[in-house]
């Protein structure tokens, strides 16, 4: 495969020039065709919150933050894809040097803070785009937003993405906007998703088409916590989840070049932490919701890892940046055994 020799050059520029540029180059070759003569990635179908999935594997949010490379990414073969997280207002997020690559450990580490240029411009573009598949909004706060008034950033991103979306993620576990994971504790999540959950209904209503709500959580969440917030999904009817953000424990990456910088460290390393918080909150949800696995797929193993765990889709994010888009046919194919080998059993 070309993918080693592209990686080695993208590897030698800052990681967010090289994430521009690939992404340039990817919505260039789009609009001129050539993604036609890309591999087609086989149908495998997913029913899940009421919508239908091309395969089960997904884009996770971070890669493309503004929707700007909706048509680029989505002729890769993704079975769905998730944009954003955006705010209501454009934000710079954190100062640079913000992204950090440790190739030794399969993983990245990003501060970015959720930069994004606001929602409005978000929807402009996904209304500019062509794709017709499952399209994911990932909302969140602003920096400068109070926690305690973060339910108003939420409830305008809601009401802004509802007509655009097949669903929509409230991103209450990023490491990176101060004061945000709070927003997991059992009271503070139930007052947000209530407020969210009574918005869905009127918004449903008002568009004649009813829009999932998914909320995606962290890997450093201990046991209880896990059955808390899976309490409150099941109590507020939410339709979804998904399992999980990066995590702040630096354990898997102590003494590697970038280990201990801030902000939340994905790929590898996340792995084994965010299959133990997906396994405990598919036996606390009992199966009354479907959820997205995240966390540490490279291959097609690592893929069907969060299907045997309860997962019903999966999302990659750095995995598909250090193995490049062939990892999308493979983690198909991991899928499509275990489904296979679980049937059989």
């Amino acid at each position: 495969m070309l993918y080693p020799l592209v990686r080695s050059a993208l590897f030698k520029l800052e990681p967010e020039t090289a994430h521009h540029v690939t992404l340039d180059n990817l919505a260039r070759a789009e609009r001129l065709g050539l993604m036609k003569l890309w591999p087609r990635v086989p149908d495998q179908p997913v029913e899940a919150f009421g919508l239908t999935f091309r395969n089960p594997v997904g884009l996770s949010a971070g890669l493309d933050k503004n929707g700007d490379y909706i048509d680029g990414l989505a002729s890769l073969g993704f079975g769905f894809i998730e944009i954003g997280t955006v705010t209501p207002r454009p934000q710079p997020g954190n100062p640079k040097p913000r992204m950090f690559r440790l190739p030794q450990a399969g993983a990245l580490i990003n501060r970015l803070g959720f930069n994004n240029n606001g929602v409005d411009n978000l929807v402009r573009n996904v209304e500019r785009a062509r794709y017709d598949g499952v399209l994911g909004i990932n909302i969140g706060k602003n920096f400068d937003t109070p926690v305690e008034r973060a339910e108003d950033d939420y409830l305008i991103c809601l009401e802004k993405v509802y007509a655009h979306a097949d669903y929509v993620t409230v991103n209450i576990s990023s490491p990176n906007t101060q004061g945000l994971r709070s927003l997991q504790s059992e009271d503070a999540l139930t007052r947000l998703l209530a407020a969210l959950k009574e918005r869905q209904t009127q918004l449903s209503g008002e568009h004649g088409r009813y829009v999932p709500l998914l909320v995606k959580i962290a890997p450093d969440l201990e046991l209880a916590e896990v059955e808390g917030i899976a309490g409150v999904l099941k109590a507020l009817e939410i339709d979804g989840v998904i399992a999980t953000n990066t995590t702040i424990s630096r354990t898997a990456v102590a003494g590697l070049p970038h280990g201990q910088e801030a902000g939340g460290l994905s790929g590898l390393p996340v792995r084994e932490a965010s299959g133990r918080v997906l396994r405990e909150l598919n036996a606390a949800l009992d199966g009354c919701m479907p959820i997205i696995g995240v966390g540490g797929i490279s291959d097609a193993d690592s893929a069907a890892e969060k299907i045997r765990a309860g997962a019903s889709l999966v999302q990659i994010y750095t995995g598909f940046i250090y193995e490049g888009p062939c990892l999308i046919a493979r983690a198909n194919e991991g899928i499509a055994r275990a489904r296979a080998q679980g049937s059989q059993s």
